[in-house]
């Protein structure tokens, strides 16, 4: 089974542990969550990220989730990736959130790039608009500022 690491803002990560804790009633094994506190240096991030990631890594690989690309916590994860300790066994995905946690934990018994594909597809899948579809917007209000500007 794939290790899953949360490396996000703080207290992003550790939210969605207690996500897990809340559905699961326990967190699975080898499930880590690591808040990037603000204006932490990304060096210390990084060593952090280390430490846990060798920590629940398995011969089945590790899977990084993160919050924003470009943010430090996906910095550090893609620099975590292309450690040597890790030899192209970790696979990160940017953009996390709840259906891609849960698709994470449901399928990391697959393939490490099975369990990823199917947590990416199971968070787009979880990004759906609510509410009367049909409705009209009204942009008129809108139309008024920009033409304002």
């Amino acid at each position: 089974m794939a290790g899953i690491l949360i490396i996000a803002h703080a207290p992003l990560a550790s939210a969605l542990k207690e996500f897990v804790r809340h559905v699961y009633g326990e967190v699975p094994d080898r499930l880590v969550a690591l808040d990037v506190m603000a204006h932490e240096d990304a060096k210390l991030t990084l060593e952090k990220a280390m430490q846990a990631a060798l920590s629940i890594n398995s011969k089945n690989g590790l899977l990084v989730l993160t919050d924003i690309m470009g943010a430090t916590p996906a910095n550090v994860a893609s620099r975590l990736a292309h450690k040597a300790e890790f030899e192209g066994r970790v696979r990160v995905l940017a953009g996390v959130n709840l259906p891609m946690l849960m698709r994470a934990i449901s399928y990391r018994g697959e393939s490490l790039d099975s369990a990823m594909q199917k947590a990416m597809h199971g968070g787009q899948q979880g990004i759906i608009p609510i509410g009367h579809l049909g409705a009209p917007i009204d942009t008129s209000s809108s139309e008024k500022i920009l033409s304002k500007e």
